[in-house]
């Protein structure tokens, strides 16, 4: 939000003697659209020059009775309370004019202070000492405040380039007796004090920030006047009401819900009134929402979830058959077509096998026998010369072994005698009959 060369006052790429053209170093940037154009009559031009301090957080008209032409970007010294002021042009010629009448400034009263001088070494010299003891001032000013027990916010410190006077803008939500508080600053920091209340708006405008959409502040870049902002306007545009997404970084609610109002007004113009709750034979019928850009009005019955879109000549039809005490048998809903391609839901695809793992695969191929081209396994292919020699040689060797080994004699293993019987159940010999 700025350029990184503007600490040197002299920026290498927009050349604008310590302004940056674009707006980015400066809050609430003018663009001088005739800064180009001729000069008809000189005597004619406006003699009264934009002035903006502590980088356009403040800018205020001066009359230039010098026969200086100043441009955009130039330091000039000003008159001030009890010394002088150093700022910084931010625009010149015709515009002014604009803005001036904008704001409802005099370009002829005479009590407007005065551009003394373009300003010297030192004059920015003594302005850039005044600006290095800001945050030292502003953080000193916070401690004295929170030991008088202030239920106040110090916002900003604006020392004068002289350094005889300072501005302190605070924000605080009831009065606040601060009588004790400037006799202490004036002590601690031998300046002249003003004190000067600020509301919470003006106070993000000071700080700046980047707001939800991603970009910077409005009431930081462009936004001067901060109008009123309610509710109402968020239900207009169908907005939930939602405290913390329609509020902003100052605690309030957003300036930009003001800013598409107007349209969403004129719009509802084509729209019923009074046409909040329909009567049907099924129930009634309650309004959801309109829909300005299709011109619809959304619908749910008493008692259901389902929602359902009416044009608004068939809203005005029902309405004007529950006049006659006439209820419909159905709202006859339309139906809504998006321009948006529909999108087609992937369908399951069984993977299951087709993934596997290398450390698998090659442990697989370890245990599984060895294939040959012509389909047979190491098992089955026949053997070659040296295999068979080195068989023949393993069984002669087991041969030799038992050979070798002792043979145990072998027992005769007696059996017990036991009867035989003939076949006709007669008895053996040396058993006499009976």
């Amino acid at each position: 939000m700025g350029c990184g060369s503007c600490g040197t006052k002299k920026p290498g790429g927009c050349k604008s003697n310590g302004g940056c053209s674009t707006g980015g170093c400066n809050r609430l940037n003018v663009h001088d659209w005739l800064r180009n154009l001729p000069l008809t009559d000189p005597e004619s031009d406006c003699k009264v020059v934009e002035v903006s301090f502590k980088q356009g957080s403040r800018k205020e008209f001066f009359r230039n009775t010098t026969l200086h032409y100043f441009e955009k970007g130039d330091y000039v010294t000003l008159e001030g309370v009890s010394g002088f002021d150093v700022g910084e042009v931010s625009l010149t010629g015709e515009l002014v004019r604009l803005q001036m009448k904008k704001k409802g400034v005099d370009e002829f009263n005479p009590e407007m202070k005065k551009i003394l001088r373009r300003s010297t070494d030192r004059d920015l010299e003594s302005f850039f000492i005044s600006k290095e003891r800001e945050p030292g001032v502003q953080a000193r000013s916070r401690e004295l405040a929170r030991q008088l027990n202030l239920q106040m916010k110090l916002s900003e410190v604006e020392i004068q380039a002289d350094g005889k006077k300072a501005t302190f803008f605070y924000t605080a939500e009831d009065r606040v007796d601060f009588r004790e508080l400037i006799k202490l600053f004036a002590a601690e920091f031998k300046l002249k004090v003003e004190m000067r209340q600020i509301g919470i708006r003006q106070e993000a405008a000071k700080v700046g920030g980047i707001g939800s959409c991603g970009r910077e502040l409005c009431c930081s870049t462009w936004l001067q006047d901060f109008k009123s902002v309610n509710t109402t306007a968020a239900r207009y545009q169908n907005l939930s009401i939602n405290q913390t997404k329609l509020s902003g970084q100052c605690g309030r609610l957003k300036c930009c819900l003001n800013y598409e109002l107007d349209t969403y007004l004129d719009a509802l113009q084509h729209f019923p009134d009074n046409a909040d709750i329909l009567q049907t034979t099924k129930g009634n019928a309650f309004l959801i929402k309109k829909d300005i850009f299709k011109n619809l009005m959304w619908y749910m019955m008493e008692g259901g979830s389902k929602h359902y879109p009416l044009t608004i000549e068939r809203v005005k039809e029902i309405k004007r058959m529950n006049a006659q005490n006439i209820r419909p048998d159905d709202l006859e809903p339309v139906d809504v077509v998006s321009g948006k391609p529909k999108l087609i839901e992937p369908q399951f695809v069984d993977v299951v096998g087709q993934i596997t793992l290398k450390s698998l695969e090659k442990n697989n191929q370890r245990n599984k026998p060895e294939q040959r081209r012509d389909g047979r396994n190491n098992e089955q292919r026949p053997l070659n010369n040296n295999e068979n020699r080195n068989r023949n040689n393993n069984n002669r060797n087991r041969n030799n072994n038992n050979k070798n080994r002792p043979q145990q004699q072998s027992r005769p293993v007696s059996k017990p005698n036991t009867p035989k019987r003939s076949a006709n159940n007669e008895q053996t010999s040396g058993e006499k009959p009976l």
